[in-house]
Protein backbone atom coordinates (compact mmCIF):
# COMPACT_ATOMS: atom_id res chain seq x y z
CA UNK A 1 0.00 0.00 0.00
CA UNK A 2 2.99 2.07 0.40
CA UNK A 3 3.95 2.21 -3.12
CA UNK A 4 0.33 2.62 -4.25
CA UNK A 5 0.29 6.00 -2.03
CA UNK A 6 3.59 7.30 -3.21
CA UNK A 7 1.94 6.82 -6.82
CA UNK A 8 -1.24 8.80 -5.86
CA UNK A 9 0.29 10.99 -4.47
CA UNK A 10 3.18 11.92 -6.64
CA UNK A 11 0.52 12.02 -9.15
CA UNK A 12 -1.18 14.54 -7.22
CA UNK A 13 1.77 17.00 -6.62
CA UNK A 14 2.61 17.00 -10.30
CA UNK A 15 -0.74 18.34 -11.18
CA UNK A 16 -0.86 20.57 -8.07
CA UNK A 17 2.00 22.27 -8.95
CA UNK A 18 1.75 22.65 -12.28
CA UNK A 19 -1.76 23.81 -11.99
CA UNK A 20 -0.12 26.07 -9.17
CA UNK A 21 2.46 27.36 -12.24
CA UNK A 22 -0.06 28.13 -15.08
CA UNK A 23 -2.90 29.84 -12.68
CA UNK A 24 -0.38 32.04 -10.57
CA UNK A 25 1.42 33.47 -14.25
CA UNK A 26 -2.36 33.95 -15.10
CA UNK A 27 -3.37 35.99 -12.32
CA UNK A 28 -0.03 37.87 -11.91
CA UNK A 29 -0.97 39.01 -16.10
CA UNK A 30 -5.14 39.81 -14.71
CA UNK A 31 -3.54 41.52 -11.75
CA UNK A 32 -0.85 43.69 -12.76
CA UNK A 33 -3.01 44.72 -15.70
CA UNK A 34 -4.30 46.95 -13.01
CA UNK A 35 -1.17 48.65 -12.20
CA UNK A 36 0.55 48.99 -15.43
CA UNK A 37 -0.02 52.26 -15.98
CA UNK A 38 1.34 53.50 -12.45
CA UNK A 39 4.25 51.24 -13.35
CA UNK A 40 5.71 51.50 -16.81
CA UNK A 41 7.13 54.40 -18.45
CA UNK A 42 7.73 56.09 -15.27
CA UNK A 43 11.56 55.46 -15.23
CA UNK A 44 11.53 53.48 -12.71
CA UNK A 45 13.99 50.55 -13.72
CA UNK A 46 12.72 46.59 -13.84
CA UNK A 47 13.95 46.06 -10.40
CA UNK A 48 10.99 48.30 -8.97
CA UNK A 49 9.28 46.56 -11.28
CA UNK A 50 10.56 43.36 -10.03
CA UNK A 51 9.66 44.00 -6.41
CA UNK A 52 5.90 45.38 -7.20
CA UNK A 53 5.19 41.47 -8.59
CA UNK A 54 7.18 39.61 -5.73
CA UNK A 55 5.16 41.53 -3.46
CA UNK A 56 2.14 41.40 -5.03
CA UNK A 57 2.26 37.25 -5.92
CA UNK A 58 1.18 36.34 -2.41
CA UNK A 59 -1.96 38.23 -2.28
CA UNK A 60 -2.95 35.78 -5.09
CA UNK A 61 -3.14 32.89 -2.95
CA UNK A 62 -6.64 33.13 -1.41
CA UNK A 63 -7.75 32.76 -4.94
CA UNK A 64 -5.26 30.51 -6.88
CA UNK A 65 -4.79 28.00 -4.05
CA UNK A 66 -8.52 26.81 -3.87
CA UNK A 67 -8.66 26.79 -7.47
CA UNK A 68 -5.43 24.65 -7.99
CA UNK A 69 -6.80 22.05 -5.24
CA UNK A 70 -10.01 21.79 -7.14
CA UNK A 71 -8.31 21.24 -10.19
CA UNK A 72 -5.41 19.30 -9.14
CA UNK A 73 -7.95 16.73 -7.39
CA UNK A 74 -10.11 16.66 -10.65
CA UNK A 75 -7.21 15.60 -12.69
CA UNK A 76 -5.70 13.50 -10.57
CA UNK A 77 -8.33 10.97 -9.76
CA UNK A 78 -9.89 12.08 -13.37
CA UNK A 79 -7.17 10.33 -15.23
CA UNK A 80 -7.53 7.44 -12.65
CA UNK A 81 -10.89 7.11 -13.21
CA UNK A 82 -10.40 7.28 -17.28
CA UNK A 83 -7.29 4.78 -17.30
CA UNK A 84 -9.91 2.50 -15.38
CA UNK A 85 -6.58 2.56 -12.61
CA UNK A 86 -9.71 3.13 -10.14
CA UNK A 87 -11.47 -0.22 -11.56
CA UNK A 88 -7.90 -1.97 -10.43
CA UNK A 89 -7.80 -0.59 -7.00
CA UNK A 90 -11.50 -1.59 -5.97
CA UNK A 91 -10.51 -5.19 -8.11
CA UNK A 92 -8.28 -5.26 -4.85
CA UNK A 93 -10.87 -4.38 -2.36
CA UNK A 94 -9.48 -0.64 -1.95
CA UNK A 95 -11.80 1.81 -1.37
CA UNK A 96 -12.16 5.07 -2.71
CA UNK A 97 -11.45 6.80 0.51
CA UNK A 98 -8.71 4.49 1.35
CA UNK A 99 -7.13 5.22 -1.89
CA UNK A 100 -7.15 9.16 -0.87
CA UNK A 101 -6.28 8.20 2.58
CA UNK A 102 -2.00 10.20 1.67
CA UNK A 103 -3.89 13.21 -0.43
CA UNK A 104 -6.23 13.65 2.96
CA UNK A 105 -2.64 13.49 5.05
CA UNK A 106 -1.46 16.27 2.55
CA UNK A 107 -4.26 18.17 2.30
CA UNK A 108 -4.46 18.40 5.89
CA UNK A 109 -0.68 20.28 6.40
CA UNK A 110 -1.84 22.23 3.36
CA UNK A 111 -4.66 23.80 5.10
CA UNK A 112 -2.57 24.65 8.16
CA UNK A 113 0.45 25.83 6.16
CA UNK A 114 -2.40 28.24 4.14
CA UNK A 115 -3.48 29.43 7.59
CA UNK A 116 0.15 30.21 8.28
CA UNK A 117 0.98 31.53 5.34
CA UNK A 118 -2.41 33.57 5.08
CA UNK A 119 -1.85 35.12 8.79
CA UNK A 120 2.17 35.91 8.47
CA UNK A 121 3.21 36.77 4.64
CA UNK A 122 -0.07 37.79 2.88
CA UNK A 123 -0.41 41.11 5.71
CA UNK A 124 3.39 41.62 5.02
CA UNK A 125 3.24 41.48 1.34
CA UNK A 126 0.07 43.56 1.50
CA UNK A 127 1.75 46.04 3.19
CA UNK A 128 5.11 46.52 1.10
CA UNK A 129 3.18 46.60 -1.76
CA UNK A 130 0.70 49.14 -0.43
CA UNK A 131 4.49 51.05 0.70
CA UNK A 132 6.04 50.66 -2.78
CA UNK A 133 3.25 52.31 -4.56
CA UNK A 134 2.79 55.27 -1.95
CA UNK A 135 6.50 55.90 -2.31
CA UNK A 136 7.06 55.64 -5.96
CA UNK A 137 4.13 58.26 -6.48
CA UNK A 138 6.22 60.52 -4.20
CA UNK A 139 9.21 60.07 -6.09
CA UNK A 140 7.73 60.15 -9.37
CA UNK A 141 4.57 62.94 -9.41
CA UNK A 142 3.18 61.76 -12.50
CA UNK A 143 2.47 58.57 -10.69
CA UNK A 144 0.40 60.19 -8.46
CA UNK A 145 -1.97 61.37 -10.94
CA UNK A 146 -4.75 58.90 -11.93
CA UNK A 147 -7.01 59.41 -14.73
CA UNK A 148 -10.91 60.68 -13.72
CA UNK A 149 -10.27 60.93 -10.22
CA UNK A 150 -9.03 63.25 -7.78
CA UNK A 151 -5.78 62.34 -6.71
CA UNK A 152 -3.76 63.63 -3.68
CA UNK A 153 0.07 65.24 -4.35
CA UNK A 154 2.10 63.42 -0.90
CA UNK A 155 4.78 64.48 0.13
CA UNK A 156 5.17 68.07 -1.05
CA UNK A 157 4.29 71.25 0.84
CA UNK A 158 1.76 72.23 -2.12
CA UNK A 159 -1.24 70.51 0.17
CA UNK A 160 -3.63 69.63 -3.27
CA UNK A 161 -6.01 68.03 -5.01
CA UNK A 162 -5.74 67.07 -8.96
CA UNK A 163 -7.61 65.77 -11.21
CA UNK A 164 -6.85 65.16 -15.13
CA UNK A 165 -9.28 63.35 -17.94
CA UNK A 166 -6.01 62.07 -19.98
CA UNK A 167 -2.01 61.62 -19.31
CA UNK A 168 0.36 61.27 -22.38
CA UNK A 169 3.18 61.86 -23.91
CA UNK A 170 6.78 60.90 -22.12
CA UNK A 171 6.40 60.19 -18.69
CA UNK A 172 2.99 61.35 -18.94
CA UNK A 173 4.13 64.88 -18.41
CA UNK A 174 1.12 66.11 -20.73
CA UNK A 175 -2.22 66.56 -18.95
CA UNK A 176 -5.74 67.70 -20.32
CA UNK A 177 -8.55 69.05 -18.71
CA UNK A 178 -6.65 69.55 -15.51
CA UNK A 179 -8.81 70.62 -12.23
CA UNK A 180 -6.77 71.46 -8.79
CA UNK A 181 -8.15 71.96 -5.42
CA UNK A 182 -5.71 74.00 -3.33
CA UNK A 183 -5.77 73.39 0.58
CA UNK A 184 -5.23 75.69 3.49
CA UNK A 185 -3.25 75.02 6.45
CA UNK A 186 -6.70 74.15 7.58
CA UNK A 187 -6.43 71.28 5.30
CA UNK A 188 -9.39 73.19 3.52
CA UNK A 189 -10.28 73.53 -0.52
CA UNK A 190 -10.75 77.18 -0.99
CA UNK A 191 -9.04 77.19 -4.03
CA UNK A 192 -9.85 75.90 -7.29
CA UNK A 193 -8.23 76.06 -10.69
CA UNK A 194 -9.20 74.86 -13.70
CA UNK A 195 -7.16 74.51 -16.97
CA UNK A 196 -7.92 73.20 -20.51
CA UNK A 197 -3.77 71.55 -20.61
CA UNK A 198 -1.20 71.26 -17.88
CA UNK A 199 2.57 70.13 -18.29
CA UNK A 200 4.55 69.00 -15.63
CA UNK A 201 8.45 70.07 -16.49
CA UNK A 202 11.65 68.84 -14.06
CA UNK A 203 14.89 68.13 -13.83
CA UNK A 204 17.50 65.89 -11.71
CA UNK A 205 19.38 68.75 -10.82
CA UNK A 206 16.05 70.99 -9.59
CA UNK A 207 14.37 70.15 -6.39
CA UNK A 208 11.23 72.62 -7.87
CA UNK A 209 8.66 70.79 -10.55
CA UNK A 210 6.93 72.95 -12.76
CA UNK A 211 3.19 72.22 -13.12
CA UNK A 212 2.38 75.13 -16.27
CA UNK A 213 -1.44 75.19 -16.91
CA UNK A 214 -2.91 76.94 -19.99
CA UNK A 215 -5.76 78.11 -21.26
CA UNK A 216 -7.95 78.07 -17.89
CA UNK A 217 -9.85 79.85 -14.48
CA UNK A 218 -8.87 80.48 -11.07
CA UNK A 219 -10.86 80.64 -8.57
CA UNK A 220 -10.59 81.70 -4.47
CA UNK A 221 -12.29 82.27 -1.56
CA UNK A 222 -11.17 85.27 0.32
CA UNK A 223 -11.31 84.86 4.14
CA UNK A 224 -11.51 88.53 5.95
CA UNK A 225 -10.97 88.42 9.26
CA UNK A 226 -13.55 90.94 10.04
CA UNK A 227 -16.82 88.57 10.87
CA UNK A 228 -19.06 90.90 8.73
CA UNK A 229 -17.00 90.39 5.85
CA UNK A 230 -16.76 86.72 5.92
CA UNK A 231 -20.68 87.22 6.04
CA UNK A 232 -20.68 88.56 2.73
CA UNK A 233 -18.73 85.51 1.20
CA UNK A 234 -15.96 87.88 -1.12
CA UNK A 235 -13.96 85.16 -3.32
CA UNK A 236 -11.40 86.33 -5.83
CA UNK A 237 -11.78 85.17 -9.80
CA UNK A 238 -9.20 85.28 -13.05
CA UNK A 239 -8.88 84.12 -16.13
CA UNK A 240 -4.88 83.13 -17.36
CA UNK A 241 -3.45 81.94 -20.61
CA UNK A 242 -0.73 80.57 -18.72
CA UNK A 243 -0.07 79.84 -14.58
CA UNK A 244 2.94 78.29 -13.29
CA UNK A 245 2.91 76.54 -10.09
CA UNK A 246 6.15 75.35 -8.47
CA UNK A 247 6.19 72.26 -6.41
CA UNK A 248 9.24 71.89 -3.92
CA UNK A 249 10.08 68.07 -3.97
CA UNK A 250 13.33 68.52 -1.95
CA UNK A 251 12.18 66.56 1.23
CA UNK A 252 11.47 63.77 -1.38
CA UNK A 253 15.27 63.31 -2.76
CA UNK A 254 16.23 60.58 0.15
CA UNK A 255 12.90 59.01 -0.47
CA UNK A 256 13.54 55.34 0.52
CA UNK A 257 11.32 52.97 -2.16
CA UNK A 258 11.31 50.40 0.29
CA UNK A 259 10.35 52.34 3.73
CA UNK A 260 7.28 51.06 5.72
CA UNK A 261 4.72 53.12 6.48
CA UNK A 262 1.70 52.74 9.29
CA UNK A 263 -0.31 49.85 8.85
CA UNK A 264 -3.51 51.09 7.92
CA UNK A 265 -5.64 48.48 6.30
CA UNK A 266 -7.51 45.41 7.76
CA UNK A 267 -5.28 43.08 4.85
CA UNK A 268 -2.06 44.22 6.53
CA UNK A 269 -3.02 42.59 9.81
CA UNK A 270 -2.45 39.14 11.37
CA UNK A 271 -4.93 37.45 13.50
CA UNK A 272 -3.67 38.85 16.60
CA UNK A 273 -3.60 42.59 15.05
CA UNK A 274 -6.89 41.90 13.91
CA UNK A 275 -8.36 40.42 17.39
CA UNK A 276 -6.75 43.38 19.53
CA UNK A 277 -8.39 46.09 16.92
CA UNK A 278 -11.61 44.15 16.60
CA UNK A 279 -11.96 45.43 20.53
CA UNK A 280 -10.56 48.54 20.64
CA UNK A 281 -12.89 49.45 17.39
CA UNK A 282 -16.47 48.16 19.27
CA UNK A 283 -15.73 49.85 22.30
CA UNK A 284 -14.30 52.79 20.21
CA UNK A 285 -17.53 53.14 18.38
CA UNK A 286 -20.02 51.92 21.28
CA UNK A 287 -18.57 55.52 23.26
CA UNK A 288 -19.41 57.38 19.56
CA UNK A 289 -22.70 55.98 19.90
CA UNK A 290 -23.73 56.64 23.47
CA UNK A 291 -21.99 60.18 23.43
CA UNK A 292 -23.76 61.60 20.65
CA UNK A 293 -26.91 60.20 21.82
CA UNK A 294 -26.51 62.06 25.03
CA UNK A 295 -25.66 65.22 23.00
CA UNK A 296 -28.82 65.00 21.02
CA UNK A 297 -31.11 64.53 23.84
CA UNK A 298 -29.39 67.63 25.94
CA UNK A 299 -30.07 69.52 22.74
CA UNK A 300 -33.86 68.62 22.27
CA UNK A 301 -34.06 68.84 25.99
CA UNK A 302 -37.35 65.86 25.02
CA UNK A 303 -36.01 63.90 28.25
CA UNK A 304 -34.90 66.14 31.15
CA UNK A 305 -33.04 63.99 33.95
CA UNK A 306 -35.24 63.55 37.13
CA UNK A 307 -32.80 65.31 40.06
CA UNK A 308 -32.50 63.58 43.49
CA UNK A 309 -34.68 64.32 46.05
CA UNK A 310 -32.69 65.53 49.41
CA UNK A 311 -34.37 63.25 51.62
CA UNK A 312 -32.20 65.34 54.99
CA UNK A 313 -34.92 68.29 53.77
CA UNK A 314 -37.72 65.75 53.49
CA UNK A 315 -37.39 64.95 57.34
CA UNK A 316 -37.03 68.82 58.07
CA UNK A 317 -40.01 69.92 56.30
CA UNK A 318 -41.93 67.01 58.34
CA UNK A 319 -40.81 68.36 61.66
CA UNK A 320 -42.28 71.85 60.47
CA UNK A 321 -45.67 72.98 61.35
CA UNK A 322 -47.15 72.61 58.07
CA UNK A 323 -47.82 75.70 56.43
CA UNK A 324 -51.05 77.64 54.90
CA UNK A 325 -51.46 77.04 51.21
CA UNK A 326 -52.47 79.23 49.12
CA UNK A 327 -54.65 79.02 46.16
CA UNK A 328 -52.71 79.39 42.82
CA UNK A 329 -54.57 79.71 39.64
CA UNK A 330 -53.98 76.98 36.93
CA UNK A 331 -52.16 77.39 33.69
CA UNK A 332 -55.05 77.70 31.20
CA UNK A 333 -52.24 76.45 28.64
CA UNK A 334 -51.97 73.11 28.09
CA UNK A 335 -50.71 72.20 24.83
CA UNK A 336 -48.32 73.49 22.34
CA UNK A 337 -50.90 74.87 20.03
CA UNK A 338 -52.36 77.04 23.11
CA UNK A 339 -48.91 78.23 23.49
CA UNK A 340 -48.43 79.25 20.04
CA UNK A 341 -51.88 81.14 20.14
CA UNK A 342 -51.17 82.87 23.01
CA UNK A 343 -48.14 84.70 21.29
CA UNK A 344 -48.21 88.04 19.27
CA UNK A 345 -48.15 87.44 15.49
CA UNK A 346 -44.31 88.33 15.10
CA UNK A 347 -43.34 86.27 18.25
CA UNK A 348 -44.79 83.53 17.03
CA UNK A 349 -42.70 83.70 13.54
CA UNK A 350 -39.80 84.02 15.44
CA UNK A 351 -40.45 80.72 17.80
CA UNK A 352 -41.20 78.90 14.58
CA UNK A 353 -38.19 79.85 12.95
CA UNK A 354 -36.20 79.09 15.58
CA UNK A 355 -37.75 75.52 15.94
CA UNK A 356 -37.76 75.13 12.45
CA UNK A 357 -33.84 75.91 12.77
CA UNK A 358 -32.96 73.96 15.51
CA UNK A 359 -34.98 70.82 14.18
CA UNK A 360 -33.06 71.37 10.70
CA UNK A 361 -29.71 71.75 12.77
CA UNK A 362 -30.25 68.20 14.50
CA UNK A 363 -31.46 66.39 11.72
CA UNK A 364 -28.26 67.46 10.10
CA UNK A 365 -25.85 66.53 12.79
CA UNK A 366 -27.91 63.22 12.77
CA UNK A 367 -27.17 62.83 9.18
CA UNK A 368 -23.41 63.43 8.85
CA UNK A 369 -23.14 61.53 12.37
CA UNK A 370 -24.75 58.52 10.66
CA UNK A 371 -22.78 58.77 7.56
CA UNK A 372 -19.29 58.46 9.69
CA UNK A 373 -20.81 55.71 12.15
CA UNK A 374 -21.60 53.24 8.71
CA UNK A 375 -18.04 53.80 7.68
CA UNK A 376 -16.97 53.15 11.33
CA UNK A 377 -19.00 49.84 11.47
CA UNK A 378 -18.13 49.41 7.56
CA UNK A 379 -14.19 49.56 8.67
CA UNK A 380 -15.26 47.32 11.93
CA UNK A 381 -17.13 44.74 9.86
CA UNK A 382 -14.55 44.15 7.42
CA UNK A 383 -11.64 43.49 10.51
CA UNK A 384 -14.19 40.54 11.50
CA UNK A 385 -14.33 39.43 8.04
CA UNK A 386 -10.64 39.19 7.58
CA UNK A 387 -10.27 37.56 10.83
CA UNK A 388 -12.81 34.43 10.05
CA UNK A 389 -11.36 34.92 6.51
CA UNK A 390 -8.01 34.02 7.26
CA UNK A 391 -9.35 30.53 8.57
CA UNK A 392 -12.34 29.51 6.23
CA UNK A 393 -9.59 29.99 3.48
CA UNK A 394 -7.33 26.85 5.50
CA UNK A 395 -10.44 25.10 5.44
CA UNK A 396 -11.39 25.81 1.77
CA UNK A 397 -8.54 24.21 0.26
CA UNK A 398 -9.32 21.13 2.25
CA UNK A 399 -13.50 21.15 1.25
CA UNK A 400 -12.76 21.94 -1.92
CA UNK A 401 -10.56 18.78 -2.16
CA UNK A 402 -13.64 16.47 -1.10
CA UNK A 403 -15.46 17.74 -3.62
CA UNK A 404 -12.68 17.59 -6.38
CA UNK A 405 -11.48 14.09 -5.59
CA UNK A 406 -15.05 12.44 -6.22
CA UNK A 407 -15.93 14.42 -8.78
CA UNK A 408 -12.63 13.73 -11.42
CA UNK A 409 -13.81 10.21 -10.15
CA UNK A 410 -17.46 10.25 -11.35
CA UNK A 411 -16.59 12.28 -14.53
CA UNK A 412 -13.76 9.98 -14.95
CA UNK A 413 -12.10 12.45 -17.66
CA UNK A 414 -8.46 13.60 -17.49
CA UNK A 415 -6.76 16.45 -19.37
CA UNK A 416 -7.28 20.12 -18.94
CA UNK A 417 -10.77 19.66 -20.84
CA UNK A 418 -13.42 18.89 -19.41
CA UNK A 419 -12.25 19.29 -15.68
CA UNK A 420 -10.81 22.69 -15.96
CA UNK A 421 -14.09 23.50 -17.55
CA UNK A 422 -16.03 22.05 -14.39
CA UNK A 423 -13.11 23.18 -12.11
CA UNK A 424 -13.79 26.65 -13.15
CA UNK A 425 -17.98 26.57 -12.94
CA UNK A 426 -17.41 25.17 -9.57
CA UNK A 427 -14.73 28.04 -8.42
CA UNK A 428 -16.29 30.81 -9.84
CA UNK A 429 -19.31 29.88 -7.47
CA UNK A 430 -17.32 29.58 -4.35
CA UNK A 431 -16.00 32.83 -5.71
CA UNK A 432 -18.71 35.22 -6.50
CA UNK A 433 -20.48 33.47 -3.32
CA UNK A 434 -17.57 34.81 -1.25
CA UNK A 435 -17.41 38.21 -2.79
CA UNK A 436 -20.96 39.14 -2.55
CA UNK A 437 -21.13 37.46 0.80
CA UNK A 438 -18.47 39.97 1.72
CA UNK A 439 -19.91 42.86 0.61
CA UNK A 440 -23.30 42.16 2.81
CA UNK A 441 -21.29 41.41 5.52
CA UNK A 442 -19.24 44.89 5.17
CA UNK A 443 -22.57 46.60 4.70
CA UNK A 444 -23.58 44.86 7.77
CA UNK A 445 -26.49 43.09 6.57
CA UNK A 446 -25.39 40.15 7.58
CA UNK A 447 -22.71 38.80 10.55
CA UNK A 448 -19.27 39.07 8.98
CA UNK A 449 -18.68 35.80 10.28
CA UNK A 450 -21.01 34.50 8.19
CA UNK A 451 -20.29 36.36 5.24
CA UNK A 452 -16.47 34.59 5.51
CA UNK A 453 -17.95 31.01 6.03
CA UNK A 454 -20.65 30.46 3.54
CA UNK A 455 -19.14 29.83 0.10
CA UNK A 456 -17.15 26.82 2.73
CA UNK A 457 -20.33 25.69 4.21
CA UNK A 458 -22.47 25.61 0.82
CA UNK A 459 -19.30 23.69 -0.69
CA UNK A 460 -19.27 21.34 2.40
CA UNK A 461 -22.85 19.72 1.79
CA UNK A 462 -21.84 19.27 -1.85
CA UNK A 463 -18.23 17.45 -0.76
CA UNK A 464 -20.11 14.91 1.35
CA UNK A 465 -22.63 13.88 -1.58
CA UNK A 466 -20.07 13.56 -3.87
CA UNK A 467 -17.96 11.50 -2.07
CA UNK A 468 -20.87 9.26 -1.17
CA UNK A 469 -22.27 9.32 -4.76
CA UNK A 470 -18.39 8.01 -6.08
CA UNK A 471 -18.16 5.15 -3.21
CA UNK A 472 -20.92 4.01 -4.27
CA UNK A 473 -20.35 4.40 -8.09
CA UNK A 474 -23.42 6.19 -8.82
CA UNK A 475 -23.24 8.90 -11.65
CA UNK A 476 -22.76 12.33 -11.16
CA UNK A 477 -26.73 12.94 -11.04
CA UNK A 478 -29.17 10.37 -10.63
CA UNK A 479 -32.48 10.24 -10.75
CA UNK A 480 -32.84 6.34 -11.08
CA UNK A 481 -34.88 6.25 -7.51
CA UNK A 482 -37.51 9.34 -8.77
CA UNK A 483 -38.59 7.40 -11.54
CA UNK A 484 -38.24 4.04 -9.44
CA UNK A 485 -40.63 6.04 -7.05
CA UNK A 486 -43.22 7.06 -9.59
CA UNK A 487 -43.71 4.11 -11.21
CA UNK A 488 -44.42 2.55 -7.79
CA UNK A 489 -47.17 5.06 -7.40
CA UNK A 490 -48.44 4.32 -10.96
CA UNK A 491 -48.42 0.44 -9.83
CA UNK A 492 -50.28 0.94 -6.31
CA UNK A 493 -52.93 2.62 -7.91
CA UNK A 494 -53.39 0.38 -11.40
CA UNK A 495 -53.59 -2.73 -8.47
CA UNK A 496 -56.22 -0.50 -6.24
CA UNK A 497 -58.27 -0.21 -9.72
CA UNK A 498 -58.33 -4.13 -10.31
CA UNK A 499 -59.14 -4.66 -6.72
CA UNK A 500 -62.01 -2.23 -7.14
Amino acid sequence: MKILDQYILRRFLYNFFSSFFILIVIFIFQGIWLFIDDLAGKGLGMVIIGKFIFYFIPTLVDKVLPLTVLLSSILTFGTFAENYEFAAMKASGISLQRGMRSLIVFVLFLGVVTFFFANDVIPISEQKMFNLRRNIAKVKPAAAITEGVFSDFEGTGEGMNIKVDKKHGEQDRFLDNVIIHKKTDQNINNTVIKAKSGELISSEESDIIQLVLKDGNYYEEVMPKDAKERRKQPFAKSNFETYTINIDISELNDQDLEEDQNITTNKMKNVGRLIKDIDSLRENNLEKVVAFSKNVVNRMGAFPSKVPKDTTKQNLELIQPPKKVEKTEQDSIKTIDGFIQSLEQWEQIQVMKKAQNEVSSILNTVTSKKNELQSRYKFYNSHILSLHQKYALALSCIILFFVGAPLGAIIRKGGLGLPMVVAIILFLTYYFIGVFAGNYAKEGNIHPAIGAWLPTMIMLPLGISLTRRATADKGLVGFGHFIDRIKSIFKKKDKEAEDQ
